[in-house]
């Protein structure tokens, strides 16, 4: 008899634990995007500051960036670019699909090494949509778009319109892709 009752106390235990469990909002993140803030692509990390309300402010912070070695004539050319994408932003929805909006910035870090023979030339400019003259350096990103966040969470999809801006001017067509799980 006892072990039925303690059996049927457990079960009953269990199924209030996963009923909670299943209440959780997915207030967090973790995405690639191509594109956006990250300018070329980014591994990023995101959560709501108020863990019980999905239209709530949050934060965003990312990594990306590239590197490529290329053969010119009798010398070599290396291109490395290293972004650090951090971004505060708020949704506004119900459900599963969300409006989102934000703005940030960008933190770059770019080196170009030519090599001919035993010379070295070595350039830290970066050129990508609005030339940014010697990094490290920042670039201003905003955020308009779409995000779709399963109720208990999972795949989420994002597609954002993201108006970068620097010292030297303003692009506002620039966009990006991301995919990744919401917990």
């Amino acid at each position: 008899m006892f072990k039925k009752i303690f059996g049927l106390g457990f079960i009953l235990s269990l199924y209030s634990f996963v009923g909670q469990a299943q209440e959780k909002i997915p207030t967090q993140s973790v995405f690639v995007e191509l594109g956006g803030a990250g300018l070329i692509y980014s591994f990023n990390y995101e959560f709501r500051f108020d863990k019980e309300n999905l239209e709530s402010w949050g934060l965003r912070v990312g990594a990306g960036g590239y590197g490529r070695v290329n053969g010119i004539y009798d010398g070599r050319e290396t291109n490395a670019v290293f972004t650090l994408p951090v971004q505060v932003t708020r949704l506004f929805g119900k459900g599963k699909h969300f409006f989102e909006v934000g703005g940030g910035t960008t933190f770059i870090y770019a080196k170009r090494t030519y090599k001919y023979g035993n010379q070295y030339d070595e350039y830290s400019d970066f050129d990508f949509i609005l030339e940014s003259d010697n990094t490290p350096a920042f670039m201003g990103t905003l955020n308009l778009g779409y995000r779709r966040i399963p109720v208990d969470g999972g795949f989420t999809f994002r597609a954002n319109l993201t108006p970068i801006f620097n010292q030297n001017g303003f692009w506002p067509i620039w966009a990006g892709v991301g995919f990744g799980y919401a917990f």
